[in-house]
C-alpha cells in the first residue's frame, strides 16, 4: 500500500492536517501537538494534587462529627506519616561535650557538640537561665540560613530571660554543619536551600529524606536535654520559624515528649503552595504526602490536643490565605477534641520570620503553658552576642574540624554499600518479583485504556516522508511524535523510537543524524515524553537554586506518588502501542534509542516491555549510585525513585532483561 493512502486513512475527525512539500529541514515545523500551553504538564499534575486533597477534605469533614472520629483521624494521620517517613537508625551514645561557656546578664550560653549517629556531629548552643532549676526547656530549630544558630536568636535570649532554657541546634547544611565547603570553609552552594535539596535527592534514593534526618538530630537533642539536671523533663517545648517551622511540624507528631509548640512562618496549605509558588526545598517535602492525603495542618494536628501557637505574617511569602484556611480547620479540630483554648494564631502586619512582636507572643505562650502564667511578655532590648561565643568548632565547620566525621554524602555511600547485599538478595528472587517492585516504585498502573492516535501534520522531504501524530490515552498527557519514513523502507526495516533529551525538534533539525537513519532505511518515531520538548516546563517556573530544570513537576510527581520517571515509562508504552497498531509501523521490530536524562526511563521501559527488542542508551548515568557519588550535579530529581537502592540498581534491570537487550553505548 502506498504511504500516501495509509496517511489518508489515518486522518482523525476534527483535526486539520498540514500537508506540505519541503526541500529542506529548516522549512519544517516539527511540533506535533494540536495545541500549545507552556505549563500544560504542571496543570495536569495539579489535577491529581487537587483530587487527593479533595478526598482528604471529605475525610476530615467526617472527623468533625465527633471527638472519637477526630481522634481516629489524628491517629490515622500518624500511621500514614510513619508509613512514608522511612526507617530511623538505632540509638547510639551521644558522646556529648561542653566545649565552652559564656555568662551573660540573666543567663549563660554553653557550646555543645553531640553525636546524633556515630561521627555525625551536631553543634548546638544551650541558653540556661540564672537561678535554681529545674527549668522548663525548649528546643529551637533554626530556619533556613547558612548561619544556622549564628547570629544568636533573640527568641532564645528572651526565653532564657523568662526562665525557660533553650537548646538551639544547627541543622544539616547550616551553621557549622555545611556539607559542601571549599578550602576556606565556605559553602560551595551559597545557600542552605540548595544544599538541602541536593542532599535530599540521595536520601530519597535510599528510602529516606532530609526531613527525617533533621527529625533524628532534633530527637537526639531532646535525648541530650533529658541528661541535664537543670531542666524539667515534664515541660519540654519546641518551636521554629521558616525552615524551623517545617522541622517543628514534622516533629510534633513523632515525639511525645513535646508538650507545647509553636510554628512560625511556615504553616499554610500545601495544596495552595504547590499551585501558586511551586515546591519548596528538599527538607520541606516527604515523598507521597499527597498520596497519603497529608496536609501541613495534619502534621500539627498529630500533637493535638497539646498547646500549639501558629504565627504568621500577613505579607509573608508563606501564603497567608492558606494559613487562615488551615488554621480555621485546625481550630475546628481542637474544638472537636474539646480543647479550643489550646490552639491559637498570632498574625502581624509584617513579612517572614520572627520579629519582636512574634517573639513576645511566643514566650508568652510558652510561659502560659509551662508556668501557668498568662502575663504578656515584653522584650526590653535585643542582646548582641559575638559569634565566638556561639561557634563550637575550631574552623567554624564540623567537616573541616573533625577528621573522623561522617558527612551526609559519605553516609549515603555507606548506606548504599550496606544495602548492596539486600539488593542482591532481592534481585535473586527473579524477574517477576523485581518487575512487581519496579511497577510499585514507578507508581505505575499498566494501562488498559486504548490509545487514540490523531495525525496532526505531514511533510514530504527529499527522501522520506514526515508524519506528525498526537497520541492520547484517557487520563494521561498526550505524547507528540513524528514519524520519519524513508522512501526505501521495507517490511524488514526496524522502527526506532528516538528520545532526545534536548527535545525531538532539536534532533529532527540535525540533517546529518536523521540522514544516517534514513540511509539505513530505518523508520524513526521521534517523540517528546511528558515534560520534554513541547511540554517542557518553562525555566522561569523553576528556581535555579534547586539545580533542576523541572524541579516543581518532579517534586509534585513524588508528592502524588507518581514519579515523573514512571509517568514517562507509561508514555513509552503508549508509543509501543501506537507502533503495534499503526498500519505503517506494525509488524516491524522496535528499537529504543535514548540519551541523557532519558536513560533511566529507557532502562525501566525496556525491562518492563518485552515488545521493545533492543534499547541503546548514551550520555546517561548507568547507576543510581552515581547520584550519591556526585551529589553536586543538576537535574537529579528527574530520575529519583523513593527507596530504589534498597531493591535494585539500573545494572540489575539490564542484566535481568537478558539477551543484551539493553546496552549503554558509552
Amino acid at each position: 500500500m502506498k504511504i500516501r493512502n495509509l496517511i489518508a486513512g489515518s486522518f482523525s475527525a476534527g483535526i486539520i492536517i498540514a500537508c506540505t512539500t519541503a526541500t529542506s529541514y529548516g522549512q519544517v515545523n516539527y511540533n506535533a501537538l494540536s495545541w500549545s500551553v507552556n505549563n500544560a504538564y504542571n496543570t495536569y499534575l495539579m489535577r491529581s494534587v487537587h483530587q487527593q486533597y479533595a478526598d482528604r477534605e471529605a475525610e476530615i469533614s467526617k472527623a468533625f462529627l465527633s471527638k472519637e472520629a477526630m481522634i481516629k483521624y489524628r491517629d490515622d494521620c500518624i500511621q500514614r506519616y510513619k508509613k512514608i517517613i522511612g526507617d530511623f537508625p538505632e540509638l547510639s551514645d551521644l558522646n556529648a561535650k561542653i566545649v565552652g561557656s559564656t555568662n551573660y546578664d540573666g543567663f549563660r550560653i554553653e557550646k555543645i557538640i553531640f553525636e546524633s549517629l556515630p561521627k555525625r556531629y551536631v553543634t548546638a548552643n544551650f541558653y540556661i537561665p540564672d537561678g535554681k532549676g529545674p527549668f522548663p526547656v525548649a528546643l529551637e530549630v533554626c530556619g533556613h540560613g547558612l548561619g544556622g544558630k549564628v547570629p544568636a536568636p533573640q527568641s532564645a535570649v528572651l526565653m532564657a530571660l523568662n526562665k525557660i532554657a533553650v537548646l538551639v541546634v544547627d541543622p544539616i547544611g547550616q551553621g557549622e554543619r555545611i556539607q559542601f565547603v571549599d578550602n576556606n570553609h565556605q559553602s560551595l552552594t551559597r545557600g542552605s536551600t540548595t544544599e538541602h535539596t541536593l542532599l535530599n535527592e540521595g536520601a530519597n534514593l535510599l528510602g529516606s529524606n532530609l526531613a527525617a534526618y533533621e527529625y533524628w538530630d532534633n530527637h537526639r537533642a531532646l535525648d541530650y536535654l533529658e541528661t541535664r539536671q537543670e531542666i524539667d523533663k515534664s515541660k519540654i517545648g519546641l518551636y521554629g520559624s521558616s525552615g524551623g517551622g517545617t522541622q517543628t511540624s514534622y516533629m510534633v507528631g513523632l515525639d511525645d515528649r513535646v508538650m507545647v509548640a509553636s510554628v512560625c512562618s511556615y504553616f499554610t496549605e500545601r495544596e495552595r503552595v504547590l499551585e501558586v509558588y511551586g515546591a519548596s526545598d528538599g527538607c520541606q517535602h516527604i515523598p507521597y504526602e499527597g498520596r497519603e492525603h497529608l496536609e501541613i495542618e495534619d502534621f500539627v494536628l498529630m500533637m493535638a490536643p497539646k498547646p500549639v501557637l501558629i504565627m504568621s505574617g500577613k505579607f509573608d511569602f508563606v501564603d497567608y490565605w492558606g494559613a487562615i484556611r488551615a488554621f480555621a480547620e485546625l481550630k475546628s479540630a481542637y474544638t472537636t477534641l474539646g480543647s479550643p483554648e489550646k490552639v491559637s494564631m498570632f498574625s502581624i502586619e509584617a513579612g517572614h520570620g520572627m520579629p519582636k512582636p512574634k517573639r513576645e507572643a511566643l514566650v508568652t505562650w510558652f510561659r502560659k503553658w509551662m508556668y501557668g502564667d498568662g502575663t504578656s511578655v515584653v522584650e526590653k532590648q535585643e542582646i548582641s552576642i559575638p559569634a565566638q561565643d556561639l561557634n563550637c568548632t575550631p574552623t567554624g565547620q564540623i567537616i573541616t574540624s573533625f577528621t573522623d566525621q561522617i558527612s551526609i554524602p559519605d553516609y549515603h555511600l555507606i548506606l548504599a554499600g550496606e544495602y548492596e547485599n539486600q539488593r542482591n538478595e532481592f534481585v535473586r528472587k527473579g524477574r517477576s518479583a523485581v518487575k512487581d517492585k519496579v511497577v510499585e516504585l514507578l507508581g505505575l498502573t499498566i494501562p488498559v485504556e486504548k490509545i487514540d492516535a490523531g495525525q496532526t501534520g505531514f511533510a514530504k522531504l527529499r527522501n522520506f516522508d514526515l508524519i506528525k501524530f498526537q497520541i492520547t490515552r484517557s487520563g494521561q498527557m498526550p505524547v507528540p511524535c513524528v514519524i520519519v519514513y524513508p522512501e526505501g523502507a521495507t517490511k524488514n526495516s526496524s522502527v526506532v523510537i528516538f528520545l532526545n533529551e534536548g527535545g525531538k525538534n532539536e534532533f529532527l533539525a540535525d540533517e546529518q543524524t536523521v540522514g544516517t537513519y534514513v540511509n539505513r532505511n530505518e523508520i524513526l518515531v521521534v517523540a517528546d515524553l511528558r515534560g520534554y520538548g513541547e511540554t517542557a516546563d518553562p525555566l522561569s517556573y523553576n528556581d535555579t537554586k534547586y539545580w533542576n530544570r523541572e524541579y516543581r513537576n518532579a517534586m509534585i510527581g513524588m508528592h502524588i506518588g507518581k514519579p515523573v520517571m514512571g509517568q514517562r515509562v507509561l508514555d513509552i508504552i503508549s508509543l509501543v502501542d501506537f507502533i503495534r497498531s499503526n498500519d505503517l509501523l506494525k509488524g516491524h521490530k522496535i528499537n529504543l534509542v535514548a540519551n541523557g536524562s532519558y536513560g533511566p526511563v529507557a532502562v525501566h521501559a525496556a525491562f518492563l516491555d518485552d515488545r521493545i527488542d533492543r534499547a541503546e542508551i548514551s550520555g546517561s548515568v548507568k547507576s543510581f549510585s552515581e547520584y550519591l557519588k556526585n551529589p553536586m550535579q543538576r537535574d537529579v530529581y528527574t530520575n529519583v525513585l523513593y527507596g530504589v537502592l534498597k531493591y535494585y540498581d539500573l545494572k540489575d534491570l539490564v542484566n535481568l532483561a537478558g539477551n543484551n537487550r539493553i546496552k549503554f553505548l558509552d
